[in-house]
């Protein structure tokens, strides 16, 4: 399993833009697709992005269609959620995760790894 740990949450205006980072350890990180999901409070954990291994294959909830981003340096072993045109209702913490199989992740069932998470908080 890889090690995943977030960054680049924070408190923005809504209509404004985050990129998160999820930095992988290990030598294997483009063998795993990876995925960004998110939980608001009260609320369960959703999915959000998932990108496959090479990152050819790119997959999105409809709620960020058009707004977010997803992809990959494998070089650096780092995930990207580019996030544009931010609303309230994006507001949860988010989590990057990885697994051998992209249907996993799409799929969220996800028994790889998970990064601890990073607050994104849009104001209104």
């Amino acid at each position: 399993q890889v090690l995943l740990v977030e960054s680049g949450g924070g408190l923005v205006q809504a209509g404004g833009s985050l990129r998160l980072s999820c930095a992988a350890s290990g030598r294997t990180f483009s063998s795993y697709a990876m995925g960004w999901f998110r939980q608001a409070p009260g609320k369960e954990r959703e999915f959000v992005a998932a990108i496959s291994g090479s990152g050819r294959i790119t997959y999105y909830a409809d709620s960020v269609k058009g707004r977010f981003s997803i992809s990959r340096d494998n070089a650096k072993n780092t995930l990207y959620l580019q996030m544009n045109s931010l609303k309230p209702e994006d507001t949860a913490v988010y989590h990057c995760a990885a697994d051998q199989l992209l249907a996993s992740v799409v799929g969220g069932t996800v028994s790889g790894s998970w990064g601890q998470g990073t607050q994104v908080t849009v104001s209104s």
